[in-house]
């Protein structure tokens, strides 16, 4: 895999809360202009990615008590953010590893910077983020499977794939907080000497804790806003606090400290 310091994940993907913000407002606009225009905001999509608006159910000159009344920025927020659940309990139903989760995650929030949920339904593309993720991820799992899987059919996966890739600008490759979140754990295992089973189990309750946290953050703007390792950092602060005991034999440091001062002190011991 590239290096994060040199990936398109880095140099496209990383915005400001002002950019995601703005963005969110330009395609709500959009969809908005679209209602006014042609009286529908859906779109329909082919399988070679193009699209059209869908045919509306009223005359596109109809008085506008009979158009559907267009969402506020708001609240495709939260129609978004309950579509983001709905991906993590997809994935958990399919057993399928964290990292396609968290890449699903990150492929319908880069998604949803270029369109809005009026346009293009979250249900449909949340599907076909899932199934991008686990080719990218080379976990492989057809349409038809996952379709199955939940009771959709898997046309409207492969019709969607298409379009999702053009709108991810074919930047397939992500980072999310989980592998260095592991890693990080392997490390404070070696470095803290634990060896017996207490010791061990506390150090994997911390994991879970922290892959919990994690979980939390990616449903946030987190991944759009932050680097992996900067997500990190604020999830293994609950490592520290499980283990303070541990660490704190380890760093030989007053009975006094509290455990979130012990974090900041190894947060800079390993900088």
């Amino acid at each position: 895999m590239a290096d994060f310091v040199t990936s398109t994940h880095r140099t496209k993907w990383i915005f400001t809360p002002q950019d995601i913000k703005h963005k969110y407002k330009v395609a709500n606009h959009r969809a908005k202009q679209a209602l006014e225009k042609y009286g529908t905001t859906r779109m329909e999509v082919d399988i070679d990615g193009s699209f059209s608006y869908a045919e509306s159910q009223n005359d596109a000159k109809d008085s506008a008590e009979k158009r559907p009344k267009p969402l506020k920025v708001e609240e495709e927020q939260l129609l978004r953010a309950f579509y983001e659940f709905k991906i993590q309990d997809v994935c958990d139903a399919f057993k399928f590893p964290r990292k396609i989760q968290a890449t699903a995650l990150i492929y319908f929030k880069r998604f949803y910077l270029q369109w809005s949920v009026m346009e293009h339904h979250p249900k449909d593309i949340m599907l076909t983020c899932i199934y991008a993720a686990c080719k990218a991820e080379e976990n492989h799992v057809s349409a038809e499977e996952l379709g199955k899987g939940i009771g959709q059919d898997h046309h409207v996966i492969l019709n969607n794939e298409m379009l999702v890739f053009q709108s991810l600008g074919f930047d397939l490759i992500v980072y999310s907080p989980y592998r260095a979140l592991e890693g990080f754990i392997s490390d404070l295992e070696e470095f803290c000497g634990a060896k017996d089973e207490d010791q061990l189990v506390a150090l994997k309750g911390s994991l879970d804790t922290a892959r919990i946290e994690a979980d939390k953050i990616m449903r946030s703007d987190g991944p759009l806003l932050f680097p992996p390792g900067q997500r990190v950092i604020l999830t293994v602060k609950y490592i520290f606090e499980a283990c303070f005991i541990l660490l704190k034999e380890k760093f030989h440091v007053p009975l006094s400290h509290k455990p979130l001062n012990l974090f900041v002190s190894i947060c800079f011991y390993f900088m």
